[in-house]
Protein backbone atom coordinates (compact mmCIF):
# COMPACT_ATOMS: atom_id res chain seq x y z
CA UNK A 1 0.00 0.00 0.00
CA UNK A 2 1.19 3.26 -0.98
CA UNK A 3 0.90 5.95 1.53
CA UNK A 4 0.58 9.84 1.00
CA UNK A 5 0.50 13.10 2.62
CA UNK A 6 -3.29 14.51 2.53
CA UNK A 7 -2.95 17.82 1.42
CA UNK A 8 -0.81 20.35 4.01
CA UNK A 9 -2.13 18.39 6.97
CA UNK A 10 1.28 16.25 7.32
CA UNK A 11 -1.35 13.57 7.81
CA UNK A 12 -0.05 9.73 5.51
CA UNK A 13 -3.21 8.16 4.62
CA UNK A 14 -3.36 5.34 2.24
CA UNK A 15 -3.84 5.33 -1.30
CA UNK A 16 -6.99 3.80 -1.65
CA UNK A 17 -9.74 4.91 1.61
CA UNK A 18 -12.49 2.69 2.75
CA UNK A 19 -16.15 4.18 1.61
CA UNK A 20 -18.73 2.98 3.77
CA UNK A 21 -21.58 4.28 1.76
CA UNK A 22 -22.34 0.61 1.06
CA UNK A 23 -22.81 -0.12 4.81
CA UNK A 24 -26.31 -1.16 6.13
CA UNK A 25 -29.58 -1.05 3.84
CA UNK A 26 -28.15 0.56 0.72
CA UNK A 27 -25.97 -2.05 -0.28
CA UNK A 28 -27.36 -4.79 1.78
CA UNK A 29 -24.56 -5.06 4.12
CA UNK A 30 -24.81 -6.65 7.49
CA UNK A 31 -22.72 -5.67 10.80
CA UNK A 32 -20.75 -8.65 10.40
CA UNK A 33 -19.98 -8.34 6.73
CA UNK A 34 -18.76 -4.94 7.31
CA UNK A 35 -16.69 -5.77 10.45
CA UNK A 36 -15.22 -8.26 8.40
CA UNK A 37 -14.38 -5.73 5.62
CA UNK A 38 -12.95 -3.15 7.86
CA UNK A 39 -10.89 -5.60 9.01
CA UNK A 40 -9.61 -6.85 5.84
CA UNK A 41 -9.13 -3.18 4.41
CA UNK A 42 -7.14 -2.65 7.94
CA UNK A 43 -5.29 -5.65 7.03
CA UNK A 44 -4.28 -4.32 3.80
CA UNK A 45 -2.90 -1.04 4.78
CA UNK A 46 -5.69 1.37 4.08
CA UNK A 47 -5.91 3.77 6.86
CA UNK A 48 -8.78 6.15 5.70
CA UNK A 49 -12.38 5.17 6.32
CA UNK A 50 -14.93 7.71 5.16
CA UNK A 51 -18.79 7.78 5.70
CA UNK A 52 -21.14 10.54 6.01
CA UNK A 53 -24.38 10.86 8.34
CA UNK A 54 -27.15 10.46 5.67
CA UNK A 55 -26.13 7.03 4.42
CA UNK A 56 -28.49 4.92 5.72
CA UNK A 57 -29.65 7.36 7.94
CA UNK A 58 -27.13 7.56 10.29
CA UNK A 59 -26.90 3.56 9.90
CA UNK A 60 -23.18 3.40 8.17
CA UNK A 61 -21.79 5.80 10.87
CA UNK A 62 -23.14 3.12 13.24
CA UNK A 63 -21.63 0.29 11.63
CA UNK A 64 -18.34 2.18 11.05
CA UNK A 65 -18.03 2.81 14.39
CA UNK A 66 -18.87 -1.21 16.28
CA UNK A 67 -16.25 -2.19 13.37
CA UNK A 68 -13.57 0.10 14.78
CA UNK A 69 -14.15 -0.15 17.86
CA UNK A 70 -10.84 -0.76 20.25
CA UNK A 71 -8.62 0.53 17.79
CA UNK A 72 -9.74 4.43 16.94
CA UNK A 73 -6.34 5.76 17.12
CA UNK A 74 -5.39 3.39 14.22
CA UNK A 75 -7.65 4.99 11.51
CA UNK A 76 -7.93 8.66 10.24
CA UNK A 77 -11.96 8.84 10.22
CA UNK A 78 -13.88 10.74 8.13
CA UNK A 79 -17.97 11.63 8.03
CA UNK A 80 -19.69 14.47 6.48
CA UNK A 81 -22.78 16.71 7.28
CA UNK A 82 -24.94 19.01 5.05
CA UNK A 83 -27.30 16.63 3.18
CA UNK A 84 -31.04 16.44 4.70
CA UNK A 85 -31.56 13.87 8.08
CA UNK A 86 -34.75 14.32 8.12
CA UNK A 87 -38.33 16.28 7.20
CA UNK A 88 -37.35 19.11 9.41
CA UNK A 89 -36.25 21.70 7.17
CA UNK A 90 -33.35 22.82 9.44
CA UNK A 91 -31.90 20.06 9.62
CA UNK A 92 -29.71 19.73 6.73
CA UNK A 93 -27.17 22.48 5.29
CA UNK A 94 -23.91 24.51 6.42
CA UNK A 95 -25.52 26.90 9.16
CA UNK A 96 -23.57 26.91 12.51
CA UNK A 97 -26.97 25.88 14.32
CA UNK A 98 -27.18 22.69 11.93
CA UNK A 99 -23.65 21.56 12.24
CA UNK A 100 -23.34 21.87 15.90
CA UNK A 101 -26.11 19.26 16.49
CA UNK A 102 -25.18 17.19 13.09
CA UNK A 103 -21.74 16.42 14.35
CA UNK A 104 -22.66 15.75 18.15
CA UNK A 105 -25.43 12.99 16.16
CA UNK A 106 -22.03 11.73 14.30
CA UNK A 107 -19.89 11.64 17.05
CA UNK A 108 -22.52 9.57 19.40
CA UNK A 109 -23.65 7.11 16.53
CA UNK A 110 -19.80 6.25 15.37
CA UNK A 111 -18.69 6.25 19.28
CA UNK A 112 -15.75 8.49 19.64
CA UNK A 113 -15.05 11.86 20.68
CA UNK A 114 -13.79 13.31 17.56
CA UNK A 115 -13.48 12.83 13.91
CA UNK A 116 -10.29 13.07 11.90
CA UNK A 117 -12.32 14.89 8.75
CA UNK A 118 -15.65 16.47 8.89
CA UNK A 119 -16.69 17.17 5.53
CA UNK A 120 -19.64 19.41 4.20
CA UNK A 121 -21.63 16.72 1.96
CA UNK A 122 -22.14 19.74 -0.48
CA UNK A 123 -22.08 23.20 -0.48
CA UNK A 124 -25.08 24.97 0.96
CA UNK A 125 -25.86 27.86 -1.32
CA UNK A 126 -28.41 29.25 1.90
CA UNK A 127 -25.73 29.60 4.12
CA UNK A 128 -22.76 32.29 3.51
CA UNK A 129 -19.35 30.90 3.94
CA UNK A 130 -18.26 33.12 7.10
CA UNK A 131 -20.85 31.33 9.00
CA UNK A 132 -20.40 27.52 8.03
CA UNK A 133 -16.11 27.86 8.47
CA UNK A 134 -16.38 30.07 11.99
CA UNK A 135 -19.01 26.89 13.00
CA UNK A 136 -16.60 24.54 11.88
CA UNK A 137 -13.85 26.77 12.86
CA UNK A 138 -15.01 26.55 16.59
CA UNK A 139 -15.48 22.99 16.70
CA UNK A 140 -12.41 22.27 15.38
CA UNK A 141 -11.01 24.79 18.28
CA UNK A 142 -13.62 22.12 20.67
CA UNK A 143 -11.34 19.39 19.74
CA UNK A 144 -14.43 17.60 18.09
CA UNK A 145 -12.98 18.23 14.75
CA UNK A 146 -9.11 17.77 14.05
CA UNK A 147 -9.31 19.17 9.99
CA UNK A 148 -12.42 19.93 7.68
CA UNK A 149 -12.92 19.90 4.19
CA UNK A 150 -15.49 20.31 1.46
CA UNK A 151 -17.31 17.47 -0.90
CA UNK A 152 -18.47 17.81 -4.49
CA UNK A 153 -17.61 21.60 -4.72
CA UNK A 154 -17.38 23.80 -8.25
CA UNK A 155 -13.85 24.82 -8.30
CA UNK A 156 -15.26 28.72 -8.08
CA UNK A 157 -16.75 27.78 -4.77
CA UNK A 158 -13.53 26.25 -3.35
CA UNK A 159 -12.08 29.24 -3.96
CA UNK A 160 -14.06 31.50 -2.53
CA UNK A 161 -13.90 29.71 0.54
CA UNK A 162 -10.61 29.98 1.11
CA UNK A 163 -10.48 33.63 0.33
CA UNK A 164 -13.40 33.48 2.62
CA UNK A 165 -11.13 31.49 5.35
CA UNK A 166 -8.97 34.45 5.08
CA UNK A 167 -10.40 36.97 5.18
CA UNK A 168 -12.31 36.40 8.31
CA UNK A 169 -9.25 34.45 9.43
CA UNK A 170 -10.46 31.16 10.20
CA UNK A 171 -9.46 27.77 9.62
CA UNK A 172 -9.89 26.63 6.02
CA UNK A 173 -11.12 23.74 3.90
CA UNK A 174 -8.39 21.24 3.92
CA UNK A 175 -9.52 18.47 1.33
CA UNK A 176 -11.98 18.38 -1.29
CA UNK A 177 -14.17 15.12 -2.29
CA UNK A 178 -14.79 14.89 -5.70
CA UNK A 179 -16.32 12.43 -8.29
CA UNK A 180 -13.56 10.71 -10.48
CA UNK A 181 -13.29 8.19 -12.96
CA UNK A 182 -11.45 7.91 -16.33
CA UNK A 183 -15.27 7.97 -18.06
CA UNK A 184 -16.21 11.29 -15.54
CA UNK A 185 -13.01 13.02 -16.15
CA UNK A 186 -14.55 16.75 -16.00
CA UNK A 187 -12.50 17.89 -12.64
CA UNK A 188 -9.39 18.17 -14.61
CA UNK A 189 -10.42 21.33 -16.39
CA UNK A 190 -11.02 23.60 -12.54
CA UNK A 191 -11.17 21.17 -10.04
CA UNK A 192 -8.32 19.85 -9.63
CA UNK A 193 -5.81 22.01 -10.46
CA UNK A 194 -7.85 24.19 -8.03
CA UNK A 195 -7.24 21.97 -5.11
CA UNK A 196 -3.76 21.63 -6.33
CA UNK A 197 -2.97 25.45 -6.19
CA UNK A 198 -4.51 25.78 -2.98
CA UNK A 199 -3.04 22.84 -1.78
CA UNK A 200 -5.99 20.27 -0.46
CA UNK A 201 -5.75 17.00 -0.65
CA UNK A 202 -8.10 14.99 -2.75
CA UNK A 203 -10.30 11.88 -2.06
CA UNK A 204 -11.73 10.70 -4.90
CA UNK A 205 -14.97 9.05 -4.90
CA UNK A 206 -17.05 6.98 -7.73
CA UNK A 207 -13.21 5.50 -9.14
CA UNK A 208 -15.00 2.45 -10.68
CA UNK A 209 -18.04 4.67 -12.21
CA UNK A 210 -20.99 3.51 -10.44
CA UNK A 211 -20.02 -0.18 -11.69
CA UNK A 212 -19.07 0.68 -15.34
CA UNK A 213 -15.63 0.43 -14.47
CA UNK A 214 -15.41 -2.98 -11.96
CA UNK A 215 -15.02 -5.41 -15.57
CA UNK A 216 -19.12 -6.70 -14.33
CA UNK A 217 -19.85 -4.40 -18.07
CA UNK A 218 -19.42 -5.51 -21.24
CA UNK A 219 -20.97 -5.92 -24.36
CA UNK A 220 -22.87 -9.01 -25.07
CA UNK A 221 -23.18 -9.65 -20.93
CA UNK A 222 -26.66 -8.90 -18.75
CA UNK A 223 -25.66 -5.83 -16.22
CA UNK A 224 -26.19 -7.52 -13.07
CA UNK A 225 -24.39 -4.92 -10.95
CA UNK A 226 -25.97 -3.12 -7.58
CA UNK A 227 -26.05 0.08 -8.61
CA UNK A 228 -28.01 -1.18 -12.14
CA UNK A 229 -30.98 -2.01 -9.89
CA UNK A 230 -30.92 0.86 -7.87
CA UNK A 231 -30.42 3.40 -10.30
CA UNK A 232 -31.33 1.83 -13.69
CA UNK A 233 -31.56 4.96 -15.76
CA UNK A 234 -27.90 4.83 -15.12
CA UNK A 235 -27.24 1.92 -17.10
CA UNK A 236 -30.04 2.51 -19.66
CA UNK A 237 -28.52 1.58 -22.74
CA UNK A 238 -31.54 3.26 -25.67
CA UNK A 239 -29.82 6.17 -24.00
CA UNK A 240 -26.81 7.38 -26.64
CA UNK A 241 -24.53 8.60 -22.96
CA UNK A 242 -24.59 5.11 -21.59
CA UNK A 243 -23.91 3.81 -24.91
CA UNK A 244 -21.19 5.90 -25.36
CA UNK A 245 -20.08 4.70 -21.75
CA UNK A 246 -20.42 1.18 -23.16
CA UNK A 247 -18.49 1.65 -25.78
CA UNK A 248 -15.75 3.28 -23.69
CA UNK A 249 -15.41 0.17 -21.71
CA UNK A 250 -14.97 -2.31 -24.25
CA UNK A 251 -11.77 -0.21 -25.30
CA UNK A 252 -10.69 0.17 -22.00
CA UNK A 253 -11.31 -3.84 -21.62
CA UNK A 254 -8.47 -3.58 -24.45
CA UNK A 255 -6.08 -1.50 -22.89
CA UNK A 256 -6.40 -3.69 -19.75
CA UNK A 257 -5.84 -6.65 -21.17
CA UNK A 258 -2.80 -5.57 -23.43
CA UNK A 259 -1.53 -4.04 -20.09
CA UNK A 260 -2.03 -7.10 -17.88
CA UNK A 261 -4.47 -5.71 -15.90
CA UNK A 262 -8.16 -6.02 -14.69
CA UNK A 263 -10.16 -3.31 -15.27
CA UNK A 264 -10.98 -2.58 -11.59
CA UNK A 265 -6.49 -1.86 -11.57
CA UNK A 266 -6.68 0.09 -14.43
CA UNK A 267 -9.33 2.59 -13.07
CA UNK A 268 -7.94 2.80 -9.77
CA UNK A 269 -4.71 3.14 -10.91
CA UNK A 270 -5.77 5.90 -13.04
CA UNK A 271 -7.34 7.78 -10.57
CA UNK A 272 -4.15 7.44 -8.47
CA UNK A 273 -2.28 8.32 -11.18
CA UNK A 274 -3.33 12.06 -10.95
CA UNK A 275 -0.26 14.05 -9.01
CA UNK A 276 -3.48 16.24 -7.47
CA UNK A 277 -5.33 13.22 -5.99
CA UNK A 278 -4.32 11.75 -2.72
CA UNK A 279 -6.40 8.71 -2.39
CA UNK A 280 -9.22 6.97 -4.37
CA UNK A 281 -12.04 5.86 -2.14
CA UNK A 282 -13.52 2.77 -2.74
CA UNK A 283 -16.76 1.45 -1.65
CA UNK A 284 -16.54 -2.65 -1.68
CA UNK A 285 -19.91 -3.74 -0.66
CA UNK A 286 -18.47 -7.75 -0.05
CA UNK A 287 -15.20 -9.05 0.79
CA UNK A 288 -14.60 -10.23 -2.44
CA UNK A 289 -15.11 -6.87 -4.03
CA UNK A 290 -12.78 -5.18 -1.05
CA UNK A 291 -9.95 -7.95 -1.96
CA UNK A 292 -10.33 -7.44 -5.55
CA UNK A 293 -9.66 -3.33 -5.37
CA UNK A 294 -7.21 -3.93 -2.95
CA UNK A 295 -5.16 -6.05 -5.04
CA UNK A 296 -5.09 -2.60 -7.69
CA UNK A 297 -3.35 -0.69 -4.44
CA UNK A 298 0.42 -0.87 -5.70
CA UNK A 299 -1.14 -0.51 -9.33
CA UNK A 300 1.07 2.13 -11.27
CA UNK A 301 0.34 2.48 -15.32
CA UNK A 302 2.92 3.59 -17.54
CA UNK A 303 2.88 6.53 -19.76
CA UNK A 304 1.43 4.29 -22.94
CA UNK A 305 -1.44 2.95 -21.13
CA UNK A 306 -2.22 6.44 -19.73
CA UNK A 307 -1.95 7.91 -23.57
CA UNK A 308 -4.27 5.01 -24.16
CA UNK A 309 -6.64 6.28 -22.23
CA UNK A 310 -6.38 9.63 -23.03
CA UNK A 311 -7.56 8.36 -27.05
CA UNK A 312 -10.67 6.64 -25.57
CA UNK A 313 -11.77 9.66 -22.80
CA UNK A 314 -10.51 13.02 -23.82
CA UNK A 315 -8.88 14.80 -20.29
CA UNK A 316 -11.17 17.25 -19.07
CA UNK A 317 -14.36 15.33 -20.29
CA UNK A 318 -17.40 13.41 -18.95
CA UNK A 319 -18.98 11.18 -20.44
CA UNK A 320 -22.34 11.29 -18.85
CA UNK A 321 -22.04 15.36 -17.79
CA UNK A 322 -25.82 15.24 -17.06
CA UNK A 323 -24.68 13.26 -13.50
CA UNK A 324 -22.30 15.97 -12.33
CA UNK A 325 -23.15 16.74 -8.88
CA UNK A 326 -21.53 20.07 -8.68
CA UNK A 327 -23.66 22.10 -10.97
CA UNK A 328 -24.66 25.23 -9.89
CA UNK A 329 -28.09 25.49 -7.64
CA UNK A 330 -29.04 28.54 -9.99
CA UNK A 331 -29.20 26.29 -13.28
CA UNK A 332 -31.01 23.68 -11.36
CA UNK A 333 -33.35 25.50 -9.41
CA UNK A 334 -35.43 27.99 -11.42
CA UNK A 335 -36.47 30.08 -8.11
CA UNK A 336 -32.78 31.39 -8.72
CA UNK A 337 -32.96 32.03 -11.95
CA UNK A 338 -36.20 33.91 -11.71
CA UNK A 339 -35.87 36.42 -8.58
Amino acid sequence: MQYRTLGRTGVQVSALALGAMNFGAIGRTTQDEATAIVDAALESGINLIDTADMYGRGESEEMVGKAIAGRRDDIVLATKATMPMGDERNRQGGSRRWLVTALDDSLRRLGVDHVDLYQMHRWDPRTGDEETLSALTDLQRAGKIRYFGSSTFPAYRIVQAQWAAREHRLSRYVTEQPAYSILQRGIEEHVLPVAAEYGLGVLAWSPLASGWLSGAVRKGREIATSRAKSLPDRFDLSLPHNRARLDAVERLAVVADEAGLTMVQLALGFVTAHPAVTSALIGPRTLEHLHSQVAAADTVLSADVLDAIDEIVAPGVDLAPHEKFDTPPALLDASLRRR
